[in-house]
């Protein structure tokens, strides 16, 4: 035995037993008196058993040693398949709901598969649409030659290039034509308020002579 952790030890049950042999009695004709004195040995009336004793802390496997008037009392307690239960009226063993208990064995049986429908195939997976502006692989499916035309603008684009150079020389041109620099219509406007400025600034002049 050990001692208990905690303070289970200050409350009237300072050592903790293993759990040992369950002795199972019909008649108790000295079996409790002959193994009270062993540690971890509990005995246990047929008519009083419980899940806790059977099974101690919800693990099954407890060695248990049956007595033979425990056995006769079983069968009085609850009876046998072709019999009711002397003692508990109205009470029936649990009959197994399947004789064969191979479900495997009887769904594969002939008799079960020719009455099942067929197997239902998976539909044909749906490939994903792609995007011809983003997909290259997708627009020379549709456009052969885009790779030869994204190859002709991006040479063209070239710093250098004699499209480039092209392009330059009509941007001046047009611009020598049409924005005259300072004749632009903002500078014009501009213009106007800067002689009413200069007329004032000559008036406020005047006026400081006279005084």
């Amino acid at each position: 035995r050990k001692i208990r952790q905690g303070k289970g030890k200050m409350r009237n049950r300072r050592y903790t037993v293993r759990r040992g042999p369950l002795v199972i009695y019909g008649e108790d004709k000295g079996v409790v008196r002959a193994f009270r004195n062993i540690p971890g040995v509990q005995t246990a009336s047929v008519k009083d058993l419980n899940l806790l004793k059977l099974a101690p802390g919800g693990y099954f496997g407890r060695f248990l040693i049956w007595t033979e008037s425990a056995f006769r009392m079983l069968n009085k307690m609850y009876g046998t398949l072709k019999s009711g239960a002397p003692m508990k009226r109205g009470y029936t063993l649990p009959r197994a709901q399947m004789e064969n208990a191979d479900v495997a064995r009887i769904i594969n049986s002939t008799e079960v598969q020719s009455v099942l429908r067929p197997k239902l195939e998976a539909p044909a997976a749906v490939p994903m649409k792609r995007n011809p502006l983003r997909s290259m692989e997708a627009m020379t499916q549709l456009n052969p030659y885009a790779p030869e035309a994204k190859e002709a603008e991006k040479k063209r684009q070239e710093k250098g290039s004699a499209e480039v150079k092209k392009r330059k020389a009509a941007s001046k041109e047009y611009n020598k034509k049409h924005k005259r620099g300072p004749d632009t219509f903002y500078k014009t406007l501009m213009k106007a308020f800067e002689a009413k400025a200069q007329a004032d600034k000559k008036d406020d002049a005047a006026e400081e002579d006279e005084e």
